[in-house]
């Protein structure tokens, strides 16, 4: 029998289109925009200034505390501008746009193919390698990766658990990197659990990616301790919580993180990218990007350069079809539709789909009849119901007693709802305000 979480979840139609297209190589773009909060934290701060000369992989923007990530230029050229610029929020924030000329690397960067098993560095300078190279969580929380690693005292690491599940609908960025870059991947992997002080790590992989879980078990036996784990396809198992429970049977506590049950989770996207930190000196400045739809042309995936504008992106996957009426960042069910297709591909982007009008368009709301078909999907166990009716009451306090801030935002309770009520933005409106209130507390 298949694991997987016990509480709620959902099936969404897959629609996996890209699943069996090689990764390719975007061509260079003639202009960057590259963020400089691309991540969970403190903004980075600038250390280049408009008309300096850039290589690709040079730090542009350095962290500004414990909880931030450094900033590579992606490519080399002219510092054009340092202005906000539109990012998938829909608000300007503050970037670097780098006018491209031709494509000169940082010399102490490793760009050869050979795979390099040996790690020759401790679990101090492994961390401290990461932390320089700007690492992120890549499966869209954008965590920085050298503070999960940086286990606090008191706490045990006891597991590393890689996250190869790629839940959402439409994603096969993951998939593709774990076919493709298979031994990178393990090396990663095992560059994360020496960092922890860790003998075992588990990549858990749903079975709708047969080939991956094949692929992956056969050269786990030429990697001490790592282990491959084929998951029930049930959304959301890519949760960390829900992926954790999936495969050690642990749950983690409200309001507390996986490291209180002895698990650290990685995504797949963030183990590649530890081995090409730590083995190639290469700092996080390109990631895969799956880009798709059904009425798409060419569905693709594509490594992609850090500030490469999305319209080009989707100009390669076979150009944006005339009944295009959504552009969404991400996958369907926790990403979010931009504005602009002009917008830079970020840290986190790990799709961009293109949704045509007669799925855009949000169906008529209903009536609630307490039906409690949004309880038995919530996989956190929360009354969605209940809290809707709250936020639209402006009953914060309240909302936060029914533990709304261990919401996931995973969608599956507006996914199940047979009115239509739209209960996941109402319940971000209310965790929005109830964390005001937390920080409140502590200034």
């Amino acid at each position: 029998m298949l694991k997987t979480f016990s509480k709620g979840g959902v099936h969404p139609p897959e629609n996996k289109f890209s699943a069996d297209k090689p990764i390719e190589v975007l061509p260079l773009p003639k202009k960057v925009s590259i963020p400089i909060s691309q991540h969970i934290g403190a903004p980075a701060s600038i250390i280049v200034a408009k008309g300096d000369k850039v290589k690709v992989g040079q730090l542009i923007a350095k962290s500004s505390g414990f909880v931030s990530a450094n900033i590579h230029s992606s490519v080399s050229g002219t510092v054009e501008s340092i202005t906000p610029v539109l990012d998938s929020s829909g608000y300007k924030r503050p970037a670097i746009t780098i006018a491209v000329e031709g494509d000169e690397w940082e010399p102490t960067i490793d760009r050869s193919p050979n795979l390099k098993r040996e790690i020759s560095i401790d679990a101090q300078e492994i961390v401290k390698k990461i932390a320089e190279a700007g690492i992120v969580g890549l499966g869209g929380a954008t965590f920085p990766s050298h503070v999960k690693l940086s286990v606090p005292d008191g706490k045990k690491a006891e597991v590393l658990i890689i996250n190869g599940v790629e839940c959402e609908p439409y994603l096969t960025s993951d998939h593709r990197l774990m076919l493709e870059k298979g031994h990178e991947l393990m090396v990663g992997i095992q560059i994360l659990m020496k960092a922890l002080g860790v003998t075992k790590a588990m990549i858990g992989i749903e079975n709708n990616k047969p080939d991956a879980i094949k692929y992956l078990t056969d050269i786990s036996e030429e990697y001490q301790g790592v282990t491959v784990h084929a998951l029930k396809v049930k959304y959301p198992q890519g949760g960390e919580k829900q992926l954790i429970k999936a495969l050690i049977n642990r749950e983690v506590p409200s309001g507390a993180l996986p490291i209180e049950v002895g698990a650290v989770v990685h995504n797949v996207g963030t183990a590649f990218a530890a081995y090409e930190a730590v083995q190639k000196n290469k700092p996080l400045i390109e990631r895969v990007v799956t880009v798709t739809g059904k009425n798409l042309p060419k569905p693709s995936n594509f490594l992609v350069r850090i500030g490469t504008p999305v319209d080009e992106l989707i100009e390669a996957a076979g150009g944006l079809p005339e009944d295009t009426a959504k552009v969404v960042n991400g996958g369907p069910m926790m990403g979010k539709a931009v504005s602009d297709i002009s917008i830079p591909v970020t840290k986190g982007t790990s799709g961009i789909i293109v949704f045509p009008a007669k799925e855009s368009k949000r169906k008529t709301e209903g009536l609630c009849i307490r039906c409690a078909k949004c309880v038995s999907a919530c996989p956190m166990g929360l009354e969605p119901y209940l809290l809707i009716r709250m936020s639209q009451r402006m009953m914060f306090e309240e909302m936060e007693h029914e533990h709304v801030l261990d919401c996931m935002e995973c969608g599956s309770c507006s996914f199940e709802c047979p009115a239509n009520l739209p209960l996941l933005d109402y319940i971000r409106l209310g965790k929005t305000e109830v964390n005001k209130i937390v920080r409140s507390r502590k200034n």
